[in-house]
C-alpha cells in the first residue's frame, strides 16, 4: 500500500489480504475472511473531530510523558461506540488486548497525545481510532474515526488517518482504493489538511487468470 507507515500498512493489509499471503509475508497477524471490514461502498472515511479542551500552552516538559491505560481509557469513554468496546470485552490471547498505542505531540500541550487503535483480534481489522488530549489532569477525546478498516498515526506532528474503501462487489481481499487524510489541530480541534486518493489496479489479484488453452 501507498502512503502508510509499517503500522498501518500491517494492520490495513491484515483486513483485506487472505491468509496465503500474510503466511508469504511472515507476519504474525492471522487472516480470518469472515466480518471486520465494515463499509462497503465507496466513500471517505468517516470521522468526527470532537472539538473540546482549551487552546494549547507553549510550554512543553522535557521528560517523557506517563503511560495511559488504553484499555480503561477507551472503554471508560462515552464518546466510543459500544460496538467498539465490545471488542475490549476480554484479551485476545492471555492479557494481550487488540490495542496499538501511540504518544506523542498533536496539540501543542505540555504532555503528549495519546493515539489509540482498536483492532479486531482475529482478523487484526482496525474498527476504531481516536485521539486524547490531557486537560486539567484527565484524557479527553478529541478526535474519533470508527469505519472500519480504519488506522490512525502520528507523522510529524500531524494526524493521518488512512482507510481503505470498497465499490459495491469487491470482493473482501481486494479493496478498491484508500483514502489518505492529514489534519492538523487548530486552538481546539482538529481540522483537515490534505486528502489523498489511491486507486488499486485490478489486474493484481482481483480476478483469476483463466489457465492457458493446451
Amino acid at each position: 500500500m501507498r502512503g502508510l507507515g509499517t503500522r498501518a500498512r500491517q494492520v490495513l493489509k491484515a483486513g483485506s489480504a487472505v491468509t496465503a499471503a500474510l503466511a508469504a509475508l511472515g507476519l504474525f497477524l492471522t487472516a480470518c475472511a469472515t466480518g471486520g471490514t465494515g463499509a462497503r461502498d465507496e466513500g471517505p472515511a468517516s470521522s468526527e473531530a470532537v472539538a473540546k479542551g482549551a487552546a494549547p500552552s507553549p510550554a512543553r516538559s522535557a521528560s517523557p510523558s506517563k503511560r495511559v491505560d488504553a484499555i480503561k481509557l477507551v472503554k471508560d469513554d462515552p464518546e466510543v461506540s459500544d460496538s467498539v468496546k465490545s471488542a475490549l470485552t476480554k484479551p485476545c490471547v492471555a492479557d494481550e488486548y487488540p490495542v496499538d498505542v501511540s504518544y506523542g505531540d498533536l496539540t501543542g500541550g505540555t504532555t503528549d497525545d495519546v493515539v489509540v487503535n482498536v483492532m479486531t483480534c482475529g482478523d487484526a481489522v482496525g474498527i476504531g481510532s481516536y485521539v486524547y488530549r490531557e486537560e486539567s489532569g484527565r484524557y479527553e477525546n478529541v478526535f474519533k474515526t470508527e469505519e472500519p478498516p480504519v488506522y490512525a498515526e502520528i507523522d510529524r506532528g500531524d494526524l493521518v488517518i488512512t482507510q481503505q474503501l470498497y465499490k459495491k462487489g469487491d470482493p473482501v481481499e481486494y479493496p478498491s482504493s484508500e483514502e489518505v487524510i492529514t489534519y492538523g489541530w487548530t486552538a481546539t480541534h482538529f481540522t483537515e489538511r490534505s486528502r489523498t486518493h489511491n486507486d488499486y489496479s485490478n489486474a493484481v489479484g482481483g480476478v483469476d487468470t483463466p489457465a492457458p488453452a493446451n
